[in-house]
């Protein structure tokens, strides 16, 4: 028996509820298609996020990602996922630092070439943290090389000196929950302060909690001035190296956070 709606005594729910499945595969179907098109015939997006310590990294990186629909890799988190998976590789990174050795960059390399051809890595990648070093740039785009690859932009964020040490050495962290306050920009409510401005450091207490704040060892003048060292020794000859290739591109981070966005935005276009 047919019904008005030409079905034979199914609910209409039923049938529109079949037709959007249909349709959602077959778009899906299609999305796919392009997808392994532009693996197979295009370039992958290939992207090392540069900035030191402070500089915004952590903010930038997460609209990359949503943007390019690829994932951040840091070599923190790679390293522990080989050794969480017990790969080959992973395997000898724990090795190393069971013994209490620094990881080699022959391991480092490893663990990138494993992880690069994960599927969510076949339209493109964003290095964070990676490489720190000359040697290990060009041990990065030998890797490349070998697949046909190459990083195809570098994006450095740029802060002066001055306004990095007011965002690092202002910090305070909730330990058990990782939430972070700033003495300037996202105070808690319990800070006091003493006569010079400075925060009471018994006042600074976790809005939740009640508990006490801290700040991490690094987080100091003296500490950032070792770490700005290193990270200017380490990068500028790898943005000098990139700089050949006219794939850098240099941001100002030292504004709103809209901004800074605009300026990544406009770099990451072709």
């Amino acid at each position: 028996m047919l019904c008005c709606d030409g079905t034979t005594g199914r609910n209409k729910v039923d049938v529109d509820r079949e037709i959007y499945t249909s349709v959602t595969k077959e778009a899906e179907e299609a999305i796919q298609k392009i997808e392994d098109k532009f693996a197979t015939y295009w370039p992958r997006n290939i992207i090392i996020l540069f900035g030191p310590p402070g500089g915004g990294k952590g903010t930038v990186a997460p609209n990359m990602e949503k943007l390019l629909n690829t994932p951040q890799l840091s070599t923190g988190d790679m390293l522990r996922a080989a050794v969480a998976q017990k790969t080959e590789i992973g395997l000898k990174a724990q090795e190393v630092m069971k013994a209490g050795g620094l990881v080699s960059d022959d391991i480092v390399i490893g663990i990138i070439r494993d992880r690069i051809k994960e599927n969510d890595c076949k339209l493109g990648f964003i290095l964070d943290g990676f490489p720190r070093t000359l040697s290990q740039a060009k041990a990065l785009d030998e890797l490349l090389r070998e697949e046909g690859a190459r990083v195809t932009k570098v994006i450095a964020l740029t802060v002066p000196d001055e306004v990095l040490e007011e965002r690092i050495c202002g910090r305070w962290i909730h330990k058990s929950s990782g939430r972070s306050y700033h003495v300037k920009f996202a105070p808690p409510k319990s800070m006091e302060v003493d006569e010079h401005g400075k925060p009471i450091p018994e006042s600074m207490k976790d809005d939740e909690t009640g508990e006490d704040l801290m700040q991490r060892p690094d987080d100091t003048p003296e500490s950032l001035v070792k770490r700005l060292e290193g990270y200017y020794t380490e990068t500028l000859p790898i943005l000098d190296h990139y700089e050949s290739y006219g794939i850098v591109k240099r941001v100002n981070a030292n504004q709103s956070q809209g901004g800074v966005w605009d300026e990544v935005d406009n770099a990451l276009k072709r």
